[in-house]
């Protein structure tokens, strides 16, 4: 009985430790070169490097718009890196929009290691920023998560006053990731990372929600269970394709949601 029991506690710390290395390792997957520039799409824009609280420097672009009123804070998914991302930021810049889009710690040109607190600390160094060297004014900002990005928008949300909120592709929590990627092990042996669902219940800024039907990686189900949870208002816009191309897939839908959600907030907003 022993051994069964000395086995049985082996087992259960390698299983954790196992968990612990998939929670550290299986969710970011930064690239570090940085290929091409805003000026492949024919846009002018600045190199920006902002200092973190803990004094780690990040790299972004700051992209203007000169028929601008808001700016969009972009916060980019869990791989690659800003110069990925030229098809989206050329869709919204086009929607008469600042662009701020930075890279994470540990992604591209910005210094540091990854990790779930280090890309909020990243977040807010962006958002800090816009509001002391730009002189933006809180509610002209928009946050703009997609992917895990979604949940470093809706912390920052969470503590930070902005104008708006939209997140494609989001999920609730990364526990309840785990259940649909890990269906076999017990959900309490997962950290409870990445926790939007209780913070969005607290951010009380206009909301726009954006999922494919068909989302290959995050489902459907979590990011519906993500906007119940959330006050109004906030609007869930459904479309097709996959995780990292639905946008483009449903492109008329997707840019019709985004150009409405903002010309509400310029009614709203004096």
């Amino acid at each position: 009985m022993f051994k069964v029991i000395l086995y049985i506690a082996i087992t259960f710390i390698l299983l954790t430790v196992y968990i612990k290395y998939l929670e550290s390792r299986g969710i970011f997957f930064p690239t570090k070169n940085v290929e091409l520039t805003p000026s492949a799409i024919d846009l002018s824009f600045e190199d920006i490097y902002v200092d973190t609280d803990d004094n780690i420097k990040i790299h972004g672009w700051f992209i203007v718009n000169s028929s601008a009123k808001y700016t969009l804070l972009l916060l980019h998914g869990n791989a690659g890196n800003i110069g990925d991302r030229f098809d989206k930021i050329g869709l919204l810049h086009g929607l008469g929009m600042n662009i701020f889009i930075i890279d994470y710690r540990g992604f591209g040109r910005s210094q540091g290691k990854v990790s779930e607190a280090g890309v909020y600390l990243d977040a807010k160094a962006a958002y800090d920023y816009l509001i002391n060297s730009r002189k933006i004014k809180p509610e002209y900002i928009i946050l703009y998560g997609e992917s895990i990005g979604s949940a470093v928008a809706i912390d920052l949300a969470w503590t930070k006053k902005t104008g708006g909120l939209i997140v494609e592709g989001a999920f609730s929590k990364g526990r309840d990731m785990a259940k649909k990627i890990y269906p076999f092990l017990p959900a309490f042996l997962f950290s409870n990372i990445f926790d939007s669902l209780s913070k969005i219940k607290k951010v009380n800024v206009p909301k726009l929600f954006i999922h494919s039907e068909n989302d290959e990686m995050i489902p459907l189900s979590l990011a519906e269970k993500l906007y119940h949870a959330a006050p109004q208002p906030k609007r869930f816009v459904k479309i097709i394709g996959g995780h990292n191309t639905a946008f483009l897939d449903s492109q008329p839908v997707f840019l019709a949601a985004v150009g409405s959600f903002m010309k509400e907030l310029s009614i709203d907003v004096k």
